[in-house]
C-alpha cells in the first residue's frame, strides 16, 4: 500500500504519463498483427481470379489458400527461440523482411507452384510476427492496463484485415474485376498482393525505433538499458522495486534453464496445453472463414463481385469496432466472463447459419443460391458471429497467451501455442471448399459446436487474470501439478 502511495493517481492509465508511452510501444509492436491480418485476408479478393488464371480445383485452391498458415505455424514455432537469442527487435525485422518479398513474389507470379512458395515464405514472417508481437507487449506493459495493451495486438489484427479487404475491394472496383487489367498491365488481383510491401516496409522501419525488451535486456546483463527504458513506463517509486522483482525473476529462470516444454500430459506441462486449446478453439470456431471466403461465400448465395466485396468490407470494419469494445472493458470486467459471453454469441449465430443453409438450392453448375429470407439472416448471422468472436476470443486469446505462461518458457511456449494456432487455422482454411460443396449445414454445425465447447472449457478450466502481475498468473494455472510434484519427492 505504500508503494501505491507514492505512486502519482492515474499514472497507469491509458491516459496516464506512462500509460502513453507504453501504448506508443505497443502499437508499433502490434505493426505485426496488422500484417498477420493483412496477409491472412488479401488473398480474399484473389481467390476466384487465382483459382480461374491458374485453372484450379476446389482442393488445390484451399491448399493455395491455406499453404501460408503452414509457414505461419514454423515461424511461430521457431521465433521463441530466435527472441530469446537475438531480441526481439531484430526478430521483429526478420519477419517484416520476409512479408516483404513474399508481396512482391505473390503479386508476380507465374504458376501455381512459385505462389505456393511465395505464400509460404510471407506465412514464416507472419508467423515470427505472431509470437514476438505479444511477448514483447506483456513485458514492456504495466500490469494494471496489460490486458488492454495486449488486446492492440488484436486490434491491429482487425485492421489489417480491414485495410486488406477494402484495398482489395478498391483495386478491384477500379479495375473493373479483379481479373482484369489496371496498372502496367498486371491484373487487380496481382496489385492486391503488391501493396502488401507498404506495412512490411513499416514494420521493419519501426524495429529500428522502439527500444528493446528489459527483460530480454536484463538476461543478457544489460541493466542500466533496462532500467533506462523503465523509466520511461514505470513511476519512479516503483522502479527500484520492479527491477529487482524481474532480476530475481530472470535469475530464477537461470538456476532452471533445464526445465523445458516436456511434463507429464503427452510429453508437454499441462500450461502449455491450456495455451494450446485456447488456440485451437479460436481457430476451430472458423472466424477465418469469414476473412478468406466470404467474397467467394456471398457470390454464391446470389451477391454480385462488386457488393460481396463491399458486404466482406462491412463485415471487417465491424469487426474493429468490436475489438475496441473488448479492449476497453478486458481490464474492467476481466477475460473469463468477456471469453464465456464470446462463445455463447458465437455458438447461437453460427447455428443460424447452419440452419440457413439447410435451405440452399444447387444448380446442375454447382452453384449454391440461397433464396429470401435465408440470404439476408445469414448474412445477419454471419455479421453477429463476427461481433462475438471480435469482443471476445478474437483479442483474448492473445491477452491470456501474453499471461499465462512462467516467465522462464514463455518465448517456447508461445511458440507452441501460436504454431497450434496456425495449424488448426490451416486445418479449417484448406477443408472449407471441399466441405462447403458437401454440405454447408454440417460444416457450420462442425463450427458452432467447437463454439459450445469453448464455452464449458472456459467455464471449467479457465481462471481469471485481472490485474495480476504477470510473474504470477502462472501460480493459477500450475498449483496442483506443483503440490502434485512435492507429494510424490
Amino acid at each position: 500500500m505504500t508503494d501505491a502511495g507514492a505512486i502519482p493517481t492515474g499514472s497507469f492509465s491509458l491516459r496516464g504519463p506512462y500509460g502513453r508511452r507504453a501504448i506508443g510501444l505497443s502499437v508499433a509492436a502490434a505493426v505485426g498483427g496488422f500484417l498477420f491480418g493483412f496477409d491472412s485476408s488479401v488473398i480474399n479478393g484473389a481467390v476466384d481470379s487465382i483459382e480461374g488464371n491458374f485453372e484450379l480445383n476446389a482442393v488445390i485452391t484451399g491448399f493455395v489458400v491455406a499453404v501460408a498458415l503452414l509457414g505461419c505455424a514454423v515461424g511461430a514455432i521457431i521465433a521463441g527461440g530466435l527472441s530469446d537469442r537475438w531480441g526481439r527487435l531484430r526478430v521483429m525485422f526478420l519477419g517484416a523482411i520476409m512479408f516483404f518479398v513474399s508481396s512482391i513474389g505473390s503479386g508476380l507470379t507465374f504458376s501455381v507452384g512459385d505462389l505456393i512458395l511465395w505464400r509460404v515464405i510471407g506465412g514464416l514472417g507472419i508467423g515470427i510476427a505472431s509470437v514476438v508481437a505479444p511477448a514483447y507487449i506483456s513485458e514492456i506493459a504495466p500490469r494494471q492496463i496489460r490486458g488492454g495493451l495486449a488486446s492492440l495486438q488484436q486490434l491491429a489484427i482487425t485492421l489489417g484485415i480491414f485495410t486488406a479487404l477494402l484495398s482489395d475491394a478498391v483495386l478491384a472496383w477500379g479495375a473493373g474485376g479483379a481479373s482484369s487489367p489496371l496498372w502496367f498491365g498486371l491484373e487487380a488481383w496481382r496489385w492486391m498482393f503488391l501493396v502488401g510491401v507498404v506495412p512490411a516496409a513499416v514494420y521493419g522501419i519501426l524495429a529500428f525505433t522502439v527500444p528493446e525488451s528489459p527483460r530480454f535486456l536484463i538476461s543478457k546483463g544489460r541493466h542500466d538499458e533496462a532500467k533506462a527504458i523503465f523509466a520511461r513506463l514505470i513511476p519512479k517509486a516503483d522502479l527500484e522495486q520492479s527491477m529487482r522483482e524481474l532480476t530475481k525473476a530472470i535469475e530464477f529462470d537461470k538456476e532452471t534453464q533445464g526445465v523445458s516444454l516436456r511434463g507429464p500430459v503427452l510429453g508437454l506441462q499441462s500450461i502449455v496445453w491450456v495455451g494450446i486449446i485456447l488456440s485451437v478453439f479460436q481457430q476451430f470456431v472458423g472466424i477465418n472463414v469469414i476473412f478468406y471466403y466470404s467474397t467467394t461465400l456471398w457470390q454464391s448465395v446470389g451477391f454480385p463481385e462488386s457488393a460481396s466485396l463491399g458486404i466482406s468490407v462491412v463485415t471487417s470494419i465491424t469487426n474493429v469496432l468490436v475489438t475496441l469494445i473488448a479492449i476497453f472493458l478486458v481490464d474492467r470486467v476481466g477475460r473469463k466472463p468477456i471469453l464465456l459471453t464470446g462463445s455463447v454469441m458465437m455458438a447461437v449465430s453460427l447455428a443460424f447459419m447452419a440452419i440457413c443453409f439447410m435451405f440452399s438450392t444447387t444448380d446442375a453448375e454447382g452453384k449454391v443460391s440461397l433464396d429470401a429470407p435465408w440470404g439476408p439472416i445469414a448474412l445477419v448471422a454471419a455479421n453477429l458471429f463476427v461481433i462475438g468472436f471480435g469482443a471476445s476470443w478474437g483479442p483474448l486469446v492473445w491477452v491470456l497467451l501474453g499471461e499465462i505462461f512462467p516467465s522462464r518458457i514463455r518465448g517456447k511456449a508461445l511458440g507452441v501455442a501460436a504454431g497450434a494456432q496456425w495449424i488448426a487455422n490451416f486445418l479449417i482454411t484448406v477443408s472449407f471448399p471441399a466441405m462447403s460443396a458437401w454440405s454447408l449445414p454440417l460444416t457450420y454445425g462442425m463450427y458452432a459446436l467447437f463454439a459450445a465447447l469453448s464455452f464449458f472449457y472456459v467455464w471449467l478450466k479457465i481462471p481469471e487474470t485481472k490485474g495480476m502481475e504477470l510473474e504470477k498468473t502462472e501460480t493459477l494455472f500450475v498449483t496442483r501439478p506443483k503440490s502434485a510434484a512435492k507429494t510424490s519427492s
